[in-house]
């Protein structure tokens, strides 16, 4: 699959491993991926999500804060988390859930070594493919990598954006619009 993929969608995949790294993440999320697409400052799928008003540094809050997929599940089943976290610090000081899991670390104590999608991730890279094969595409490119990523409104990426105030339909009809004039 990856043959497929246009030098602008593989930078952005390695700039989704960059952005999982410098978040101390130890695994590549959806999330990742969008901030991948959005370093890149001439491909269509950044372009356009930019235009509907998506900023790097929101979405980069976003995704440090606790898996925002996780604090809603939570909140699905009555947990309400930011009372877990003031009870957790008020017993054990302020930050006591903000400490990062220890990873291999190397020289100037940066994270090395591969860092691995979740399942999440990968489903929506195997979605751009989908994308790109439905629209008679014969190459990924980040255009395809969004589509990917919102395919439909439950995805991880899709609700990140819906809590960023941009609607994921808008993001596909957006994108489809900007391929036709392409074409």
């Amino acid at each position: 699959m990856f043959e497929r993929f246009t030098d602008a969608a593989r930078t952005a995949v390695v700039q989704a491993q960059e952005e999982a790294r410098r978040l101390g993440h130890d695994r590549i999320t959806p999330d990742h991926l969008l901030l991948g697409v959005l370093a890149d400052p001439e491909g269509l799928g950044g372009r356009v999500l930019r235009q509907l008003g998506l900023a790097h540094d929101a979405l980069a809050r976003e995704t440090q804060a606790l898996g925002s997929g996780d604090a809603e599940a939570l909140r699905d089943i009555g947990i309400d988390l930011d009372a877990v976290r003031r009870h957790a610090e008020e017993a054990f000081g302020p930050g006591a859930l903000d400490q990062q899991p220890r990873r291999r670390r190397g020289f100037f104590r940066r994270t090395v070594g591969h860092i691995p999608f979740t399942a999440a991730a990968k489903k929506a890279l195997e979605q751009s493919l989908r994308q790109a094969l439905a629209l008679d595409h014969h190459y990924i490119g980040t255009e395809h990598l969004v589509l990917g990523l919102v395919a439909d409104d439950t995805a991880p990426a899709a609700r990140t954006l819906d809590r960023l105030g941009i609607a994921p339909g808008r993001v596909r009809d957006r994108l489809r619009e900007e391929l036709g004039k392409a074409a």
